[in-house]
């Protein structure tokens, strides 16, 4: 996205400087470097997930309910090469350890616990994240029978609109919903939407990192900031439009 929209400025600088706006032109290439170095030397991704993550650095410690459902947020797989294996993805596995661990608390407790897993196949692999997680939270100590796989959601929005029955017909009194720390805003916002009462658990933090010269991990971070602030957007002006479903009474699930 930033890469693209720096592309998108010295192409419009070119043409201009072409046609003899040559002020324009000197404008939106200063316009241009401000932004390389905003975005490429951290400064821009920093502020951007600070933001985005600021509710979410500490987390109280949690009081369990009768059922509780620990939901873990797909964060896409991959296929191995050559033999195609389905996986997790590099930025799933955070998500998988802190739902097991907490899985693993909840059983402690004494109290009811599952562990849903919600994700599709949006990779077209032929192998949903649900199913590709659920060997990993396995492996971890999560016991087969409290596994709830949701394998039919290709977005965050599918992940609270079908999460939703999921959770109703199990009777969950206590929703804790798992995923990487820059996404919870958002994630909040649409389970919210489907009157899906959870608390919010971060399973990672990630940020920019200060430079003096341009990283390609920072424009990555900046843009994986964007997307998140594009998709609160675009709720709140789908909303203000009527475009989106009804919103349920909160605690309703």
């Amino acid at each position: 996205m930033i890469l693209n929209t720096l592309l998108i400025l010295i192409l419009l600088a070119i043409v201009l400087a072409l046609l003899k706006w040559r002020r324009c032109s000197r404008a939106l290439l200063a316009l241009a470097a401000i932004l390389l170095l905003a975005a490429g030397c951290g400064p821009l991704p920093t502020w951007l997930l600070t933001r985005l993550q600021s509710d979410y650095v500490a987390q109280a410690p949690v009081a369990w309910g009768q059922r509780n459902a620990i939901v873990l947020l797909g964060a896409s797989t991959v296929q191995v090469a050559n033999s195609g294996q389905v996986e997790a993805s590099l930025f799933a596995y955070g998500r998988i350890s802190e739902a097991a661990a907490l899985y693993r608390t909840c059983r402690q407790s004494g109290n009811a616990c599952k562990v849903e897993v919600s994700g599709g196949d949006a990779r077209g692999f032929g192998e949903s994240e649900a199913a590709a997680y659920a060997g990993n939270l396995q492996r971890l100590g999560v016991d087969a029978a409290d596994l709830l796989l949701e394998s039919r959601s290709m977005n965050t929005w599918q992940n609270a609109q079908f999460s939703g029955p999921l959770l109703k017909s199990w009777g969950a009194d206590r929703v804790l919903l798992v995923s990487s720390g820059f996404h919870l805003r958002r994630s909040m916002l649409y389970f919210t939407h489907f009157g899906i009462e959870a608390t919010p658990v971060r399973a990672d933090y990630v940020s920019g990192v200060l430079s003096w010269w341009p990283l390609s991990y920072n424009f990555a971070m900046a843009d994986l900031a964007l997307h998140e602030y594009a998709g609160i957007a675009r709720y709140r002006w789908y909303n203000a439009m009527g475009w989106n479903v009804q919103a349920t009474r909160p605690g309703s699930l």
